[in-house]
């Protein structure tokens, strides 16, 4: 049993009453493991710039298939909740939807546009944007796993050197307690400073606190910015988990997401780096692109 497998029937058995959503995210991480997806990721990354995570500016070719075939299967995953709002789903099956559009807005995490698409398709918006959310997840993963080695040693901001995104959590790793962001969207890692708030690089030990719940000891914390009021879990361990199983150690500890909410803290939205991406599609003529 792989670890996100195993990481996964944990969830189920915690987390019954997830069934339906844990059905989509499994789906989402078979998908992620599928060679089709390499070959939309550039062969070799870009020099890293400063502060430029590698995917940003980039002008990506790829298969409108892919994308529609996993859409399809993802919405009638979900869909299959029985709740009004996902049930409200399988309207966008049955919408005139452009691929490269979708799977760009969705890259991007451009919420106008996916609102847009969602006004377009008759779904509701909340439920389509759950989805939505998770179709770049088998391509970002392959870009973190061809690109993993060319991430500057020197990379010290708070968001994805990969994809721009902001960190699901952080890990204290070893004897040496080194510290390491990691996305939920591609699976990556990245050093991280002790001491120091991803959103806005706060490093003043007095505005940086630490919140520990009553469960789950010190191995479990939240480390907050009272400045700009965002946090990130951090958890302490021997070694970091792979990347399959990000996005389901993130939904284990929603426990810490929901204490550091009631405190009046919260993960920043949005990307935290404007990708800027180019996506056109394979099998026809015409360029799609959105900022």
């Amino acid at each position: 049993m792989t670890a996100p497998d195993a990481a996964l029937n944990g969830l189920r058995r915690e987390r019954p009453e997830w069934e339906p959503w844990l059905l989509v995210i499994d789906e989402i991480l078979r998908e992620a493991g599928n060679p089709a997806w390499e070959s939309a990721v550039p062969a070799s990354a870009p020099a890293q710039r400063t502060a430029v995570p590698l995917l940003a500016g980039t002008t990506l070719t790829l298969e409108a298939d892919l994308v529609r075939r996993l859409f399809e299967r993802l919405i009638r995953t979900a869909s299959r909740a029985g709740t009004p709002k996902m049930s409200s789903l399988k309207a966008a099956l049955h919408s005139d939807l452009e691929w490269a559009p979708l799977f760009t807005a969705s890259l991007c995490q451009d919420v106008d546009r996916i609102n847009e698409i969602a006004a377009v398709s008759g779904a509701d918006a909340a439920a389509l944007h759950a989805v939505i959310a998770l179709l770049p997840v088998p391509f970002l993963h392959a870009c973190n796993r061809r690109w993993a080695s060319s991430i500057s040693a020197s990379w010290v901001e708070g968001y994805c050197p990969v994809c721009g995104s902001w960190p699901a959590f952080a890990e204290v790793r070893g004897i040496e307690r080194n510290r390491y962001f990691r996305c939920c969207r591609c699976g990556g890692e990245w050093h991280s400073r002790a001491l120091y708030c991803p959103y806005c690089a706060m490093s003043d030990h007095d505005e940086l606190v630490a919140l520990v719940p009553e469960k789950g000891g010190a191995n479990a914390v939240i480390d907050a910015c009272q400045r700009c009021l965002g946090y990130v879990k951090t958890f302490t361990r021997l070694q970091g988990c792979s990347p399959g199983t990000v996005m389901l150690e993130d939904l284990a500890s929603v426990e810490l997401d929901v204490a550091a909410i009631e405190h009046g803290f919260a993960r920043s939205p949005g990307p935290g780096f404007a990708l800027e991406i180019t996506v056109t599609d394979k099998g026809r003529r015409g360029l799609f692109a959105w900022k």
